[in-house]
């Protein structure tokens, strides 16, 4: 393998290991940010339009890791 096919895969596993990090985080201050426990309202409450706000936030969160990644 050539040297600059080595460092590549080396940045992106960094990238993506750093992206997911910073996605937790996030995620972690928003969770802890809602008056509510958002694990317990959308598994055990059953709570359809939590999930999908959870999931869109989630979504946009991404979308700002990936850009300032890239």
């Amino acid at each position: 393998m050539s040297p600059t096919l080595v460092n590549s895969v080396v940045n992106a596993v960094v990238f993506a290991f750093l992206g997911i990090v910073v996605f937790t985080v996030a995620f972690l201050v928003m969770d802890k940010l809602t008056p509510y426990h958002l694990w317990k309202e959308i598994v055990q409450e059953h709570n359809t339009a939590l999930a999908i706000l959870v999931g869109a936030m989630s979504i946009g969160i991404c979308i700002i890791i990936a850009a300032a990644v890239h």
